[in-house]
């Protein structure tokens, strides 16, 4: 298993100078990113599979255990501020539970009957889309969990940083982040997690645009639950639409804060005519505005 050895390259690295030990831990969030760049069409086949599910009203299932488990749930809390998704469709399942959020459960990530138990218990179903996530692709829990999702008809995704993983075998859309051996070996909080975190990024970041989430690079969905995006709001409708922003602050308060409906509102709109509009184009401003330009 790459992700546990140690490379000769890394033979003595204790006793090398500080610069020359951060050289080597810079090198391997390189090849971290480097093995994200490979899997880039199994991330892109995952996301618009995940994006269909979704469509559909399923949720966002995230499994792992210890770091990886800390990466999936990070990458869930926050596409609720960023997209506004909805906090009652993501699910996060962490060996341990949430003790282990802060602390190591013992034990924990072999324990294969959690994972099938915490399947049940979320009650996943064929409309829900699981991403399992395991630097070793053979975490008992995490497998296990994907096995008990998949056998409720839910999608399965995997990520893992060792070539032939269980894992991977078992989800319909494997991501292999071939990362290989670590600086510290066995400490995959380096290379194996910054892939793992960049490649969440990427497909969760997919999923949100593909959604109708994003409009131009601009998170058009954001919940402004602070002054800090209340002002990016503002600045978002002022860059987006050339208005003044004193029409955009009116916009927004027409549209309680919603960005979306607010550009539309500024075409003219009612706020009542701008919501029908984005309904009807599946929340896509896009659809909307060609529609009622």
């Amino acid at each position: 298993m790459s992700t546990e050895s140690v490379g000769a390259r890394y033979r003595g690295l204790d006793a090398w100078p500080s610069r020359d030990i951060l050289d080597v831990f810079i090198e391997g969030q390189m090849a971290a990113i480097a093995a994200v760049r490979a899997a880039v069409p199994q991330i892109e086949a995952a996301a618009e599979a995940v994006t269909a599910r979704l469509r559909a009203g399923g949720r966002l299932v995230y499994v792992g255990a210890g770091t990886s488990g800390r990466l999936g749930l990070l990458d869930g809390v926050e596409l609720i501020p960023t997209f506004d998704w909805p906090a009652e469709r993501v699910v996060y399942l962490l060996a341990g539970g949430e003790g282990a959020l802060l602390r190591a459960v013992e034990g924990a990530e072999d324990d294969r009957e959690a994972g099938r138990r915490d399947i049940a218990d979320a009650n996943v179903t064929a409309d829900d889309a699981v991403i399992a996530i395991a630097a070793s692709g053979s975490t008992p829990y995490t497998l296990a969990a994907l096995e008990a999702g998949r056998a409720k008809g839910a999608l399965g995704i995997a990520i893992a940083n060792n070539l032939g993983a269980p894992l991977l075998a078992a989800a319909e859309f494997p991501i292999l982040l071939d990362t290989g051996t670590e600086a510290i070996g066995g400490s995959t909080r380096m290379k194996a997690g910054t892939a793992q975190k960049a490649t969440l990024n990427l497909l969760s970041s997919l999923v949100m645009t593909r959604l109708g989430r994003v409009h131009d690079g601009y998170m058009v969905d954001l919940r402004a639950t602070n002054e800090k995006l209340r002002r990016r709001s503002e600045q978002m409708l002022t860059e987006m639409t050339g208005a003044s922003a004193e029409a955009a602050q009116a916009a927004l308060r027409r549209c309680a804060g919603r960005v979306k409906p607010a550009v539309l509102v500024l075409r003219g709109l009612t706020p009542e005519a701008a919501d029908k509009a984005l309904a009807e184009a599946g929340g896509s401003l896009r659809r909307a505005l060609q529609k009622t330009a």
